[in-house]
């Protein structure tokens, strides 16, 4: 029989423990744990397994106005931001109303560590595949955190393409800056698809 003092302590330490625990959550960590399943199909069978991530942020920084476009682009727009919630993907865009803003928005995500990539023709072509495992390792690279940047009517200003930033393209044809926006969307939820293993791609 273990005396008095020694379980009272080990009661305290307990205690102590489960409280310290709790303060941690809720200083660090904010954003929602997300469960998310991943299949793999082989010729005899389908494999998934589960497993569990913080909530996923990703932002589009582009030069614009928020009505500026048609409505019908922001309505399909707004059609894949709703397929993407349960996926546990949070899509925002942020408009700016010069390349100096622009500019200043994307060295601040930076300056907070977060990936940033810059949509361009001249960037590197890729398929729907290698852009979901991509969008994933740059949001694990940028501590859940990934930005794209789409340039206005003349385009990305120099100053961004300058340095070590990531060129990302659409592809060779030329899209106005709020359909990019919508190819875009619709890209990022066809990747959080393919990592499900959904029938959507």
């Amino acid at each position: 029989m273990l005396p008095l003092r020694v379980l009272l302590i080990a009661a305290l330490v307990a205690t102590l423990s489960y409280a310290l625990s709790l303060d941690y959550q809720r200083i660090h960590i904010k954003r929602p744990v997300i469960a998310t399943t991943r299949c793999t199909t082989s010729q005899r069978s389908t494999r998934c397994h589960q497993s569990l991530s913080m909530g996923l942020d990703v932002r589009i920084r582009m030069v614009g106005r928020k009505n500026g476009g048609e409505a019908w682009l922001e309505s399909a727009y707004k059609m894949y931001d709703t397929r993407l919630k349960p996926s546990g993907l949070s899509v925002t865009t942020q408009y700016h109303k010069s390349d100096g803003e622009l500019i200043k928005g994307v060295e601040a995500d930076e300056a907070k560590n977060h990936k940033v990539i810059l949509l361009d023709p001249l960037g590197k072509l890729c398929t729907s595949e290698e852009f979901s495992e991509n969008m994933y390792n740059w949001l694990e690279a940028g501590g859940s955190r990934l930005t794209f940047v789409i340039g206005g009517a003349d385009g990305l200003p120099p100053d961004l393409k300058e340095g070590r930033r990531r060129l990302l393209s659409l592809g060779k044809l030329t899209f106005t800056h709020q359909w990019a926006r919508v190819l875009l969307v619709e890209q990022i939820y066809r990747a959080a698809e393919i990592r499900k293993g959904s029938g959507y791609h």
